[in-house]
C-alpha cells in the first residue's frame, strides 16, 4: 500500500500567526516565585531535549514522521477512512515519542468519522468505548488477527467528578479535538496518508525546549481532570522535562480535583514516575506544587530531600523506591498504612513489601557485625527482602558482603532446617501439636549461632537433649 503524497503541515491562525517574539517569550516563562534557598519552581537542572535530534520545523517533523514504522493494519484502516472522505491521524504520545526517538506503545488513531460511520465501513468491530467515540476494528484472522482502536474527534462537556466529562460531542474538526488534550507535547497529530502534521498549540516548540505545558488555559485543564496533575509530573520524570510556570501554578490551585481521582489511578501514575531513570525530576515538582501530601505524606524537609536523592540512586524498582520515600515514616506504621490504603492503593504484594521494609528494626542491617545477629535480623525480615533493605539503606559494599556471607547457605526459616516435624514424630519424641513448632523455632535459633549445626543428626540430638530437660514448672 503506498502512502499518498505528503501535504503541507497545518497551522492554526490564532496560534501561528502571533508575532513570534511574543510566542518565544511566553514559551520561556518557566518562572515562579523563588522558594527557600533561591530555587525556582520545578527547575532542577533537568536535561533539556536534544535540539539536534528533534525536528526544528513542522515541515521537518512531517518528514520525520514518514519513517514511522506503522503496522500494516493501521495503514489499511487509515486508507479505508481516507477513501471515505474522513480525516484520520496518528495522535498523542506515539507522535511525541517517535519525534523524540523513544520507544513507543500503541499508535493511536483518531478520525472525523463517527462510531456509526466506522462500524459501517468495517465488517468486524467491537464497541470498546463507543459512548466516548472509541471502536476497535478487527483485522486479519487466526494468528494473524490484529486489533486497531480508532476514536472519533470529540469535544467534552463539563467535568463534575474531576475525571470524566458529563457529555461527549463528536466533532469533524481535528483542531477542536486537539484543544481538549492535556499537554501541548501530546496534542500533535500526523496524517499517515497525506503527510500533514498538525501542531495547533506549539507542541513541537515545547518538545524542543523540554517543557511540559498544559493545552490552552492551564487552570481549566487541571480542573477538568485531576489525574492530569500526576501525568504532568510523571512526564517530567520520564522525559527529563520541566513544568512550565503557569502549568505548575495551575496544578497547585487544583489539588482538590486530584483528591477526587481514583486512588488506583494515582498509584499507577506514581509507579510509572518511579520507574523513570531519574524520578527526582517528577518528585520535586510534586513538592513544589504542594502535591506531595496529597499523594504521599508530609515529613521533615531535609529527610524528604535525602529520600528523593536516594530514590535516584536505587535500582529502577518502583516498589523499592516507594518504600524509600516512606522510610522516614518507619516509626509511624499507621501513617504509612494511611498512605498505602487511603492515597495509593497498591497491590497486596506491593503493600506487604513496603510494610516489611519500613520497619525501624531494619536499620540494624547498616551496622550489625556479628553473623548470628545478622542471621536473626535476616530471619525476621525474610531472605527475599535482604537485597531490598541493603539497597534501601545504601549500605557500603563491605557491610553488604558481610550480610550476604552471614546468610548464604544458612537456614533462616524452620522450613530450611534439616529436620522437620514429621522426623520428630517418627522418632517418637513428640506427638502432633504446637510443641513441635516451638521446638523447631528453638532449634532454628540454635542454628543461627552456627549454621554447621544444621544437619539431621545434630538437630535430632539437640531436640532429644531439650526434651529431656526438666520443664521450668517442675
Amino acid at each position: 500500500m503506498e502512502r499518498r503524497t505528503r501535504g503541507p503541515t497545518e497551522r492554526h491562525p490564532e496560534v501561528d500567526d502571533e508575532p513570534r517574539t511574543r510566542g518565544v517569550a511566553r514559551r520561556r516563562d518557566f518562572f515562579s516565585p523563588p522558594l527557600a534557598g533561591g530555587r525556582e519552581l520545578c527547575d532542577h537542572g533537568s536535561p533539556m531535549a536534544d535540539e539536534r535530534a528533534i525536528p526544528e520545523t513542522h515541515e521537518a517533523a512531517a518528514a520525520c514522521m514518514r519513517d514511522a514504522p506503522l503496522p500494516p493494519a493501521i495503514l489499511e484502516v487509515a486508507e479505508v477512512l481516507h477513501n471515505a472522505d474522513h480525516d484520520v491521524v496518528i495522535v498523542g504520545g506515539a507522535v511525541r515519542d517517535f519525534l523524540l526517538g523513544r520507544d513507543h506503545g500503541d499508535w493511536d488513531l483518531a478520525s472525523s468519522a463517527t462510531p456509526d460511520e466506522v462500524q459501517r465501513l468495517f465488517p468486524r468491530t467491537i464497541p470498546t468505548g463507543i459512548d466516548h467515540g472509541t471502536v476497535t476494528i478487527l483485522c486479519g484472522r487466526g494468528d494473524d488477527r490484529v486489533t486497531t482502536e480508532i476514536t472519533t474527534f470529540r469535544g467534552e462537556g463539563s467535568y463534575v467528578d474531576g475525571r470524566r466529562p458529563t457529555e461527549v460531542r463528536f466533532l469533524r474538526a481535528l483542531k477542536a479535538d486537539l484543544a481538549r488534550r492535556d499537554f501541548t507535547i501530546n496534542a500533535m497529530a500526523w496524517n499517515p496518508l497525506t503527510g500533514a502534521f498538525t501542531d495547533v498549540f506549539g507542541g513541537l516548540e515545547d518538545l524542543r525546549a523540554g517543557v511540559v505545558r498544559a493545552v490552552g488555559v492551564a487552570a481549566e485543564r487541571f480542573r477538568e481532570d485531576g489525574l492530569r496533575a500526576m501525568r504532568a509530573v510523571r512526564l517530567c520524570a520520564a522525559l527529563g522535562y520541566t513544568l512550565e510556570g503557569e502549568t505548575a501554578r495551575a496544578i497547585a490551585g487544583a489539588l482538590d480535583t486530584l483528591d477526587r481521582v481514583s486512588r488506583e489511578r494515582v498509584q499507577v501514575e506514581l509507579m510509572k514516575l518511579l520507574k523513570a531513570p531519574k524520578p527526582s525530576l517528577g518528585l520535586w515538582p510534586m513538592v513544589e506544587t504542594s502535591m506531595w501530601p496529597h499523594v504521599l505524606a508530609d515529613y521533615d524537609d531535609a529527610e524528604r530531600a535525602a529520600a528523593i536523592a536516594a530514590v535516584d540512586a536505587l535500582p529502577g524498582d518502583p516498589t523499592l523506591r516507594l518504600a524509600r520515600l516512606l522510610w522516614p515514616l518507619r516509626a509511624q506504621p499507621a501513617t504509612i498504612e494511611a498512605v498505602l490504603d487511603g492515597r495509593l492503593r497498591p497491590s497486596r504484594d506491593e503493600r506487604a513489601r513496603v510494610m516489611r521494609l519500613c520497619v525501624p528494626a531494619n536499620e540494624a542491617f547498616a551496622a550489625l557485625r556479628e553473623p548470628p545477629a545478622i542471621r536473626r535480623a535476616a530471619a525476621a525480615l525474610g531472605r527475599e527482602h535482604l537485597g531490598d533493605i541493603l539497597a534501601l539503606l545504601a549500605v557500603d559494599p563491605a557491610q553488604a558482603a558481610r550480610v550476604r556471607e552471614a546468610c548464604d547457605g544458612a537456614a533462616l526459616t524452620t522450613q530450611e532446617l534439616a529436620l522437620g516435624g514429621r522426623d520428630l514424630i517418627n522418632a517418637g519424641l513428640l506427638m502432633p501439636g504446637p510443641t513441635i513448632g516451638e521446638l523447631l523455632r528453638g532449634l532454628l535459633d540454635w542454628v543461627f549461632d552456627d549454621p554447621r549445626r544444621n544437619t539431621h543428626d545434630a538437630l535430632m540430638a539437640e531436640a532429644s537433649r531439650r526434651l529431656a530437660e526438666p520443664s521450668p514448672s517442675t
